[in-house]
């Protein structure tokens, strides 16, 4: 199965994911899709992405139906975005000294996040991290790079999506 996801025309940090039946809004990242990705630039990724696997929220909600691997999210998870670290783009154990995400918001923006592929092998420094479909902020605001969803949209698209999901964004 192919994804496509698209910006509308005019409005860089919107977008349309096209999954059959009716598109789904999704928010963009704060500068639009980009093919030259770097990271900090607020660009999400232009490229095809495949999910790796779903961190949900245990005390917000029930495991959804995916076939993608799926954890619950730990409140000492994190990410790491710092391009000089050797753990650059991967999952870390908090307390973590250098730049990072932290996995469990009080904001509920990770309550279900998917991880892509994007930047994984190989991983180059400074191509972007952290790159992940996760939950939209009231309103649709732009995201730091990521692809945001309403929560019942992207409950949906979970049940549909295997490793082999192919993302095109762009």
């Amino acid at each position: 199965m192919e994804l496509r996801v698209v910006a509308r025309p005019g409005l860089p940090t919107r977008g349309w994911l096209f999954a059959g039946g009716p598109p789904m809004p999704v928010a963009l990242g704060r500068t639009g899709i980009r093919r030259d990705k770097r990271e900090g630039d607020g660009a999400t990724p232009a490229g095809i992405w495949h999910p790796r696997e779903l961190r949900y929220r245990a005390d917000h909600g029930q495991r959804p139906l995916t076939r993608i691997p799926a954890r619950p999210t730990r409140r000492e998870d994190g990410w790491c975005d710092d391009p000089t670290d050797g753990r650059y783009n991967r999952p870390v154990r908090l307390p973590f000294a250098p730049s990072h995400e932290d996995m469990w918001r009080a904001d509920a923006l990770y309550d279900l996040v998917i991880v892509l592929d994007h930047n994984e092998r190989p991983r180059a420094r400074r191509r972007g991290s952290a790159v992940f479909l996760h939950l939209a902020r009231e309103g649709f605001e732009p995201t730091a790079g990521c692809i945001a969803f309403r929560r019942a949209d992207l409950t949906r698209l979970l049940a549909r999506l295997s490793p082999r999901t192919a993302i095109r964004v762009g």
